[in-house]
């Protein structure tokens, strides 16, 4: 019991150090996990060489696979910017469902165009339509911004193959098909209950004259003549690497013999639909768009520096998981949890609730409470992998704040206050973390 209480000790210093340093040392999270490695590591008497052995053993086997599945995503997310792919959708939607739900139309756009841009390359990419919609019907900008930001930071924190998402989707072992079926069963809830209804709820529709003056000085205008890709062919391409990856799931219950399930499971994986998506993308949003091959080859180039950050900070959460098993202090947690009745979809929830809390970041909050709650697993053999990775990313949702550069992204571009937008996009973020919470709770209690 000594030992168990020590290495627990040893398990929250980490944490407490990985705050310290991101929040008051200025350090990068990617820094501060590896320092906190090497806590954990002294801290429950392992071996020097073990430690770094186990380190280089996190990071390869956290990155081998998943940082061309990183790299292929941020292709696909760059085509979709630059093709105006997601300009397209948006003007679509408005011109079908009009600006009188124009609400809900942002929702829907974040919601889809979110799936393979990251959160503020999508907001930054949307924002002039908002700035068009609110100036030409006078629409409060945080009627039209909040939704699209949290259906954007929704799908960024639940929806594979988003990195932090389907890292820990490995890190827990989990099938990707069945994870990304339920981020959509929980999402949808969640981006409609936080986003048009809570604007709904908090902002008033009407803009004030401050925000008209700021739109006709700062608000750009979306190019008229722009050549945009249609509708059908944009949807189909944002949603081939989900499709491809749930049939491997969906045919899981063939005969092993089956030549459905043998072309399935190869198409299915996470790399080849990637790939695939990718190969169909360069034709779908940039050969039949007129781009040349020379230019394809540009917009590649340029999809690589922003993710070096994630690559970073996922892989040092893989090294911090590798070591708290190898310390032993996975094992004992598991062994405490073994006889408690904690509900570990609530644990894993509020460690990532918290951590983002804390860090500002949903990247650092998901991968550090994968690696607290994975060793914890074997406390509960009947849960379910795939509804952990759902409950972590509903709590890395909640808390976007000051200490969140989306926070700042949202703040900035709606032109609103620090305390409006504290009260009405950070009070969004943890209404779609608790609402995510409760879907995930009923979706386990039925399957």
């Amino acid at each position: 019991m000594q030992e168990t209480t020590w290495l627990l000790g040893v398990l929250f210093a980490s944490i407490a150090l990985i705050i310290f340093l991101i929040m008051k040392v200025r350090l990068h999270a990617f820094i501060a996990l590896v320092i906190a490695c090497f806590v954990v590591g002294f801290g429950s008497g392992m071996e020097p060489a073990t430690i770094v052995k186990s380190l280089e053993a996190g990071f390869g086997g956290t990155l081998g696979f998943l940082i061309a599945i990183i790299g292929l995503g941020g292709i696909l997310g760059k085509m979709l910017e630059e093709s105006g792919g997601a300009e397209r959708l948006a003007k679509t939607l408005l011109a079908k469902l009009g600006s009188t739900r124009a609400h809900w139309v942002m929702a829907i756009v974040g919601a889809i165009a979110g799936i393979p841009v990251f959160f503020e390359v999508g907001f930054v990419l949307l924002i002039p339509l908002v700035y068009v919609v609110a100036r030409e019907t006078r629409i409060n900008l945080m009627y039209l911004g909040i939704p699209l930001a949290i259906s954007l930071l929704t799908i960024h924190c639940i929806l594979p193959p988003h990195p932090a998402a389907m890292a820990i989707t490995g890190m827990l072992h989990a099938d990707v098909g069945m994870v990304i079926l339920y981020s959509l069963l929980v999402g949808i809830p969640t981006m409609i209950v936080a986003g048009p209804i809570w604007v709904s709820l908090c902002c008033g529709r009407q803009a004030s004259e401050a925000q008209q003056v700021f739109l006709q000085s700062h608000g750009a205008r979306v190019a008229s003549d722009r050549a945009l890709p249609g509708i059908g062919i944009t949807l189909f391409t944002i949603a081939l690497p989900l499709l491809l990856m749930v049939l491997k799931t969906a045919t899981a219950g063939l005969p092993e013999t089956s030549p459905v399930q043998h072309v399935a499971r190869f198409v299915g994986n996470p790399l080849t639909a990637l790939l695939i998506s990718v190969a169909f993308a360069y034709w779908s949003l940039g050969l039949r768009q007129g781009r040349s091959m020379a230019q394809l080859l540009e917009v590649t180039q340029r999809s690589f520096p922003p993710l070096a950050n994630i690559i970073f900070v996922i892989g040092a959460g893989g090294a911090f998981n590798a070591v708290l098993i190898e310390s032993g202090v996975g094992k004992a947690i598991s062994g405490l949890l073994a006889g408690t009745d904690i509900n570990l979809i609530i644990l894993a929830w509020f460690i990532a609730w918290l951590m983002h809390f804390a860090v500002g970041s949903a990247t650092v909050a998901m991968v550090s409470a994968a690696s607290m709650i994975n060793p914890m697993l074997a406390a509960d053999p009947h849960l379910k992998p795939e509804i952990l990775v759902i409950a972590i990313g509903a709590g890395s949702i909640g808390w976007a704040h000051v200490t969140d550069s989306a926070f700042w992204v949202v703040k900035e571009y709606l032109n609103v206050s620090l305390s409006e937008a504290l009260k009405k996009f950070t009070g969004g973020t943890v209404v779609a973390s608790i609402v995510a919470l409760l879907a995930t709770l009923v979706l386990d209690y039925f399957i």
